[in-house]
């Protein structure tokens, strides 16, 4: 047959290869169900991939995501189950219309209001056309198995209809209301944002403390002072017990005179300040939560433009931060200013998309009542329950567990859900409005004189829909028969609570049942040094130049192995570059093995090993997939592909293959490895095991499709591997001795091995064991005694082996070397050991640097140790 190239070009075949997957038809279950699966035994497999927002390409995150899923799907696709991996992206509508947004008044100095509606979301409609063509392709070039016949995205028909649907649904039910609550709103944007759209920015600022009556409170922002009139302080307070709950009292203020009403509420810290505060209702959660438990009032004091209203006074019209300066100067004026602490620490929320400080404001919106009771099987229940029990009660599995932890932190403290925005790209609400009638319907009112509500749906409220929207909901199609719940979500552990809990949210309410049955969280992709990557430090490693560098499968590798389920992953280029030559390692591991191997055939069933050898690389073989099987069902995706790794690497090139070259005669042993090596490295490295299987077998089949190898257990395993154990150990030894005492590759020495009960298998092993320590005559006796000019080593209980350096080593000349080492290592290891001996040092060095001391110590130790043994074998 044709013989491989000396090294693997991804780019030669990727392309090629993945247009050959999609003609195969192996992507679509329904395909891949004709062709070799018993739809009545399979169980079905199923994941739907979490849409990437349709603002541009792809970044390492959706790489990880894409390579994790990948290997999910392959694994159980060539396990013979029916298994779907449904393709879509989002049109995640802040993110989309703040970028083009920007683009358009960058490029043409307009603003969508400048624009219209219609004629806006004709260019925002356009830009996530052309970007979701982008991420399409981006993701076949990862190798991402999906099946592109069920291709779906959260603003088409489809979708709208189920989201449409949904809300309907919850609004019948009252769960979804209209209301007058605290929401985060974006003077900049003129937009609410949901919470996982706040970006948290630590800064030092100036904190004041102002007097207020007999007490002194603190504030960071002295703006939203005006109107208050509530003074709130904790009931357990001993400082204040004198001052009764509904307590009037006269205070001077900014504006003059006011009565304050004693508000006593647990909200209060008595830690914090003076334990007194005043609140500000329509500007703060936690003090609207404070005025709605004890109805108070609520004034809004900030407009909707982040500028002060009249109730200011004379700063009514200013911006916040023109007008801060100005309120302190009259509070000095006016005696009420105490101190100020000039390096107060805080977080500020700023909206991410464009960084607007966030400024709450009470405002009427949609929400979700996650507390809201509502029927269900006869029973009364609510979101937040049904949210709590779907991951109690083990419907669903959260991997790792430690997540649980925080989902149900998270749950315990939900607040109702602000699902309407002030913008236009994205699901209108499905809301008209005549006069004081209101209608709520999947499709528009009849009749004339209706007005559409003006805001859209928050992207979490269709996406939360995402694994049954995307099977065809509200209808009870054959696929939301088959494949829902889904078996996987797999997403990173940054929207655990965004996202996921969403979903689960919305799909014990909408079906009754669990979107998925595991959650399995991925952690971020940082640089070598553990950072972020980021624009601003420069160290954004972009997957499609990693892809272009060293290939696909040395990117998914690099993305796979060392990445351990919920922990951030470091990732550099060196890393993509050393699975890049593991890629070629497997190539060459292939091309040696098809020089051997005489009419390769795509079904072999396990042959008989002849030699030990044989016998033991099938042992090992039987083991790597039952290891890797046992790894990939548990989720351990980074110790499956170590496991592969170390078998071919270790064992199969480094020990079975030069075997082979020494024995010869492997044509079927051979022919069945390297087809099982491919199916078992597939799911990670799908082309250029594909490429290969290609290669071998001219296109009767794709590996795509194969069946995962079966591990049936082979008799004497256990003597087998001791057997072998020992040839590795003694040819290790030998090769140490050549190493430690420098002697010449082409100087054959001579070997005396001495064994009392293994003496015909040392026999039989001696031709693999002299070619491959180089050695020369090699003698197998019993009950001998040790050579004059020899060294030995043991290498189990009852063999000894003695090499003869007469005339091979001149003992004097090496003793002398040898203590010239020891003489320069000494001294060394005594002063690593003063060092770290001192107190001083340990205590106030860096741990990274006492930690790095410690190594060289236990490593020059270990050496001055080898040294010191091989002089005295000189003697």
């Amino acid at each position: 047959m044709k013989e491989l190239s000396k090294a693997y070009e991804a780019k030669k075949y990727e392309d090629a290869i993945y247009k050959r997957w999609e003609q195969s038809g192996f992507f679509d279950p329904d395909v891949c169900i004709k062709k070799r699966v018993s739809k009545k035994t399979a169980k079905p497999f199923s994941i739907v991939l979490p849409p990437p927002n349709v603002t541009g390409t792809l970044h390492m995150g959706h790489a990880v995501m894409l390579a994790v899923q990948d290997v999910m799907i392959r694994y159980h696709r060539m396990k013979g189950e029916i298994t779907l991996w449904l393709p879509g992206t989002d049109h995640a509508a802040i993110a989309t219309q703040t970028k083009v947004e920007k683009m358009i008044f960058d490029a043409e100095h307009k603003t969508r209001q400048d624009m219209g509606r219609e004629a806006f979301l004709r260019r925002v409609e356009q830009f996530a056309r052309e970007s979701h063509d982008t991420i399409v392709n981006q993701c076949k070039k990862m190798g991402a198995s999906l099946d592109w016949s069920r291709e779906a995205f959260t603003l088409d028909d489809a979708r709208t209809l189920a989201v449409r649907t949904m809300f309907k649904q919850m609004y019948d039910d009252g769960i979804i209301y209209r209301g007058d609550r605290i929401v985060n709103w974006d003077p900049v944007m003129q937009s609410n944002v949901s919470d996982d759209e706040i970006e948290w920015k630590e800064e030092t600022t100036a904190f004041y403390y102002l007097k207020y009556g007999p007490f002194v409170i603190g504030t960071a922002r002295p703006e939203t002072k005006f109107g208050d009139k509530y003074i709130v302080m904790h009931p357990d307070d001993q400082r204040y017990k004198k001052y009764q709950h509904g307590q009037k009292l006269e205070a001077d203020w900014l504006n003059g005179k006011i009565t304050a009403t004693i508000v006593k509420d647990k909200a209060a810290d008595m830690a914090f300040g003076t334990g007194v505060m005043t609140i500000t209702p329509w500007h703060d959660a936690t003090d609207f939560d404070i005025a709605l438990r004890h109805k108070l009032d609520r004034e809004q004091i900030i407009d909707y433009n982040g500028k002060l209203l009249p109730i200011a006074g004379e700063f009514a019209g200013l911006d916040i931060v023109e007008a801060r300066p100005k309120i302190i100067e009259k509070l000095k004026t006016r005696g009420l200013l105490e101190t100020i602490d000039e390096k107060y620490v805080h977080r500020v929320a700023t909206n991410y998309r464009g960084g607007g400080v966030i400024e709450p404001q009470i405002r009427k919106q949609w929400f979700i009542g996650v507390t809201r009771e509502f029927q269900r099987g006869g029973k009364k229940v609510t979101l937040k329950k049904l949210m709590q029990a779907a991951v109690k009660n083990g419907d669903i599995e959260i991997i790792p567990d430690r997540f649980n932890k925080t989902y149900f932190h998270w749950i315990d403290n939900l607040r109702d859900w602000c699902i309407s925005r002030q913008i236009w790209y994205g699901h209108r609400v499905p809301v008209w409005y005549r006069g004081n009638e209101v209608f709520c319907g999947v499709q528009s009112p009849k009749g004339a004189g209706w007005e559409q509500d003006p805001d859209t749906l928050d992207t979490w409220f269709s996406s939360g829909l995402w694994t049954f929207s995307t099977l065809g909901w509200p209808k009870k199609t054959k696929d939301l028969v088959a494949y829902h719940p889904t078996s996987v979500l797999e997403t990173g552990y940054d929207i655990l609570f965004f996202w996921v809990a969403r979903m689960i949210l919305m799909t014990t309410y909408a079906l009754g049942k669990v979107p998925f049955q595991t959650v399995y969280l991925h952690g971020l992709v940082r640089d070598e040094q553990g950072r972020k990557m980021s624009k601003s430090l420069g160290n954004i490693i972009d997957p499609l130049d990693m892809i272009s560098q060293f290939g696909t499968d040395a990117t998914r590798l690099s993305l796979i192995v060392g990445n351990t389920p919920g922990n951030d992953m470091k990732l550099s280029e060196a890393k993509v570059a050393g699975f890049r030559n593991f890629t070629n390692k497997l190539w060459n591991v292939a091309r040696f093995m098809l020089l051997n191997v005489k009419k390769p055939k795509v079904i072999i069933q396990r042959p008989q090993g002849k030699t030990l050898a044989d016998k033991w690389i099938l042992v090992r073989l039987t083991a790597t997939i039952q290891e890797v099987t046992t790894r990939l069902e548990a989720y351990n995706f980074s110790l499956a592909g170590e496991t592969l790794r170390r078998f071919t690497w270790d064992e199969l090139a480094d020990w079975y293959l030069e075997i082979a070259k020494v024995e010869g005669n492997k044509d079927r042993i051979l022919n069945y490895i390297l087809n099982t090596i491919l199916k078992l490295w597939h799911p990670f490295m799908p082309f250029v095991t594909e490429a290969i299987w290609q290669e071998v077998y001219r296109g009767k089949t794709v590996l795509l499709g194969a069946r995962w190898p079966e591990a049936n257990t082979l008799t004497s395993a256990k003597k087998i591997t001791q057997e072998f154990a020992l040839m590795q150990s003694i040819v290790i030894g030998l090769r140490a001795i050549r190493s430690d005492y420098r002697i010449d590759p082409a100087n054959k020495i001579p070997v005396l091995m001495n064994t009392r009960k293994q003496k015909k298998l040392l026999q039989t092993l001696s031709p693999v064991i002299r070619d491959l320590a180089r050695t020369g005559e090699m003698t197998v006796a019993t009950s001998v005694k040790r050579p004059v000019a020899s060294v030995a080593f043991v290498v189990q209980t009852g063999v000894e082996v003695f090499v003869d350096l007469l005339g091979v080593v001149d003992k004097e000349k090496e003793r002398m070397r040898l203590q010239k080492e020891i003489d320069t290592l000494a001294p060394y290891v005594a002063s690593l050991e003063k060092k770290l001996s001192n107190e001083q040092f340990v205590t106030n060095a860096p741990s990274s640097v006492v930690d790095e001391q410690r190594r060289k110590l236990n490593e020059t130790r270990e050496k001055l140790s080898k040294i010191i043994a091989q002089q005295k074998s000189l003697s």
